[in-house]
């Protein structure tokens, strides 16, 4: 007769004891879908630039004579520890003015990202964190609105902009932000939902971003691991890039993640891809 209460008393506890661990885990899962579902990504639109030819995007020489429009992208993370700015595109100087020509590229502007993040309530001093994916001119062109942002960046690239000639504009503006360096792929957040992938061969510290959206899936932002649809099927490299091999061993990563998280790969100068994502004020979540 004990022995059979004691089963049932055990019976009963075990019950007691799935009941509570169910509600545990409905309630841990509830509040990281929350989470999830409040990440948010913005799309803007930081400038045209035409390529009269297009011979310096492939080492093959298959792009010879060949003329393309490239769009330049920049993009807003928002998440509930604070706000990412991905890219900050082309100089807002030419906001007003005559495309500039820089040899091959002709370059042009309508709107700042200033202008565009007031569309949605958000000012510079709201971004916590600033990320670029590398340091060439159509990047970087409008860092100098978002000084009071936390910096991430590879040291790599850092190390890049801090020792080169040519980047010492660019030098003086970031140097007097705060900074969070790293070598490896950076999870922003710390929760996985928002990771910073180390993919150089582009520029010594190349990045691209990793998005994980709760309806939208996994977004990937190439920055410039790809400037074509074209050229990430065909896998061409720039002539300008600084180490074709590491370049290739970065393509690779790049696509086993994208086939693994079946995402939706998002080349930055892409029109056709920039085209399908959504208009400010609307975003994908």
């Amino acid at each position: 007769m004990l022995k059979r209460k004691n089963i049932q008393l055990s019976q009963l506890w075990f019950k007691k004891f799935a009941l509570l661990s169910t509600l545990f885990i409905s309630s841990f899962t509830q509040a990281n879908n929350e989470q999830a579902t409040a990440l948010k990504l913005y799309t803007f639109d930081c400038g045209t630039i035409k390529v009269s030819d297009m011979d310096v995007f492939s080492t093959s020489g298959d792009y010879k004579n060949e003329q393309a429009t490239f769009t330049d992208s920049c993009y807003l993370i928002r998440h509930e520890k604070g706000d990412l700015l991905w890219d900050t595109g082309l100089p807002a100087s030419l906001i007003g003015k005559k495309p500039m020509v820089n040899g091959v590229f002709t370059l042009s502007l309508e709107k700042s990202l200033v202008e565009q993040l007031a569309n949605i309530d958000v000012s510079p001093k709201d971004i916590e964190y600033l990320s670029l994916s590398h340091s060439h001119f159509d990047h970087v062109g409008q860092v100098s609105s978002f000084k009071q942002a936390t910096w991430l960046t590879s040291q790599a690239e850092l190390d890049h902009i801090a020792s080169a000639d040519d980047l010492k504009a660019l030098n003086d503006e970031l140097s007097a932000m705060k900074r969070q360096t790293f070598t490896q792929d950076y999870d922003v957040f710390g929760d996985g939902s928002v990771v910073i992938l180390n993919v150089p061969g582009h520029t010594v510290g190349h990045t691209a971003l990793q998005v994980n959206l709760a309806n939208s899936g996994t977004v990937l932002l190439s920055g410039d691991l790809y400037h074509q649809a074209k050229s990430r099927h065909l896998k061409r490299v720039p002539r300008f890039n600084v180490d074709e091999p590491q370049t290739r061993e970065s393509f690779k990563k790049f696509e086993k993640i994208a086939s693994v998280k079946n995402a939706k790969v998002i080349i930055q100068h892409e029109a056709k891809h920039v085209e399908k994502l959504p208009d400010i004020p609307q975003y994908l979540d």
